[in-house]
């Protein structure tokens, strides 16, 4: 009984971070724009770098604006130049240690070149010295300080955070509750089934991708996925999906997997910046035919795609759902399947859990959601949680139902609870934070037992899997 508790604990576990991770993967990205990306630090300073649309480097340096150094004045003139130099659209500053002041540099920033309408947005560092450390970092930026890495992809997540965390081992990226305590094996296939399915979802761009995205496409492997690299290295951008036949030892069957998730754009070939699969082209120009059309003249044209009887052109090798998607993918070819980019405000002056208040209603991003409710940064150094029953007025089972990682929310402080860095937060405006009791803090006496303290309860791998055992073990009794 107890083993198969565990399992189905393990595989609840392994849902929740898979999820999660999806979330992430397929968060809304800021686009291709020259990035100023800050990893914040105090004693060892801030760790800059200029990153251009295609994410690769243009400068290096590190600033010194907090104490001891206190180089204020020097660190937003130097960040000044660095933005008008490369004519920078957005900042990203990492949320670790010191985010909230050089958040505030950055503003000076801002405010000192209006005309450049620069934006800046908090980044999550979750993974970022991973990858910093990376035999791939190494060889990316084989003369670069790891620190400075770090820096680079925070840059890069901004811009498409699905290409860059790729790099990263997905259980490294830390999204989800108990799983350094499953399986894992099957953590480790359930997620990388998750991000395969993520890259083939959104699609990748043949002549900016890295191995690790392209490593990531159904059919491809790190080996292949070197190959058509080092094959574009040597000879130039690809201008059709029929180019990668040349490629050392990609066949047919490999071409016929990944050609429908591999894009080209400003191609020889409209059709190949489109999930419409090379297979499926011989159908294209024959409806292009009928209608005495061009493959620009047909793309984006919803009132003639919509006029097009799928049934007229249903053959042995095409069925009618089939050529419904292709004229589908033809109104709007390339789709990004990724919400609209936006970001959270934090409030000026809250910086620290010191600054925080019951009844203060602040904006902030879900970083994790769990069975139990969802975690909030709010621009303190410290997530707060918004448990199941503060998520909505309505009764909720699961709190994905409600939010997603990624998601920007308002939410209310209930309590602070500052020696244990314990924040509770509230999504439902009209609750009110409950008063504080002396009962809370003096030792309880229930009918005539001892009042001595009660021994407090090892941290450990069983305590933390006991609530998974009681959920599981709640949803076999159902």
């Amino acid at each position: 009984l107890l083993g198969e508790l565990r399992e189905k604990a393990e595989e609840e576990a392994i849902k929740v971070f898979a999820r999660n991770l999806k979330d992430l993967l397929m968060a809304a990205p800021a686009g291709m724009r020259t990035t100023l990306a800050l990893d914040p630090g105090l004693r060892t300073g801030v760790k800059v770098t200029a990153i251009d649309e295609t994410g690769k480097l243009l400068a290096q340096t590190t600033i010194f604006p907090h104490a001891p150094q206190n180089m204020w004045d020097k660190s937003v003139r130097t960040l000044a130049a660095l933005c008008q130099q490369h004519k920078v659209e957005l900042i990203a500053i990492g949320n670790g240690t010191a985010s909230r002041e050089t958040d505030k540099l950055a503003g000076e920033v801002i405010k000192a070149l209006p005309e450049q309408a620069i934006q800046k947005i908090m980044v999550s560092e979750a993974g970022a010295s991973v990858y910093s450390a990376s035999e791939l970092a190494a060889q990316e930026f084989p003369d670069l300080d790891v620190s400075l890495r770090g820096a680079v992809s925070i840059g890069r997540r901004l811009q498409d955070p699905l290409a860059e965390l790729v790099k990263i081992e997905p259980k490294a990226i830390g999204v989800g509750q108990y799983q350094h305590d499953v399986n894992q094996s099957l953590l480790t296939k359930s997620l990388d089934g998750v991000v395969e399915d993520c890259v083939n979802a959104v699609g990748v761009d043949l002549n900016t991708a890295s191995v690790p995205l392209l490593s990531r496409v159904a059919g491809l492997n790190k080996t292949l996925a070197q190959n058509i690299v080092f094959y574009r290295d040597s000879n130039g951008r690809f201008n059709e999906r029929k180019e990668l036949l040349k490629v050392p030892r990609l066949g047919p069957k490999a071409f016929e997997q990944a050609a429908g998730f591999l894009r080209i754009s400003k191609g020889n070939n409209p059709l190949d910046a489109s999930a419409v699969h090379p297979e499926a082209y011989p159908l294209v120009e024959k409806i292009l035919a009928a209608h005495q059309k061009s493959v620009d003249q047909i793309i984006g044209n919803s009132s003639f795609l919509k006029s097009v009887d799928a049934s007229a052109f249903a053959d042995e090798h095409f069925g009618i759902p089939t050529i419904s998607d292709i004229l589908k993918e033809l109104d709007k070819p390339g789709r990004d399947p990724r919400p609209e980019f936006k970001t959270a405000s934090f409030k000026d002056g809250v910086e620290t859990l010191q600054d925080l208040k019951p009844g203060m209603q602040l904006e902030g991003v879900v970083t994790n959601v769990t069975n139990f409710g969802a975690f909030v940064d709010i621009g303190v150094h410290q997530d707060g949680l918004v448990h199941i029953s503060s998520l909505t007025d309505k009764f909720v089972s699961d709190p994905h139902q409600v939010v997603k990682a990624g998601d920007v929310v308002k939410v209310k402080v209930l309590d602070v609870e500052v020696a244990r860095k314990r924040i509770a937060l509230t999504m439902r405006m009209d609750e009110q934070p409950q008063p504080k009791t002396a009962e809370k803090t003096a030792p309880r006496q229930q009918n005539n037992r001892s009042a001595a303290p009660r021994q407090a309860k090892p941290a450990d791998s069983n305590a933390a899997m006991g609530n998974a055992f009681a959920e599981a073990f709640a949803k076999m009794k159902k």
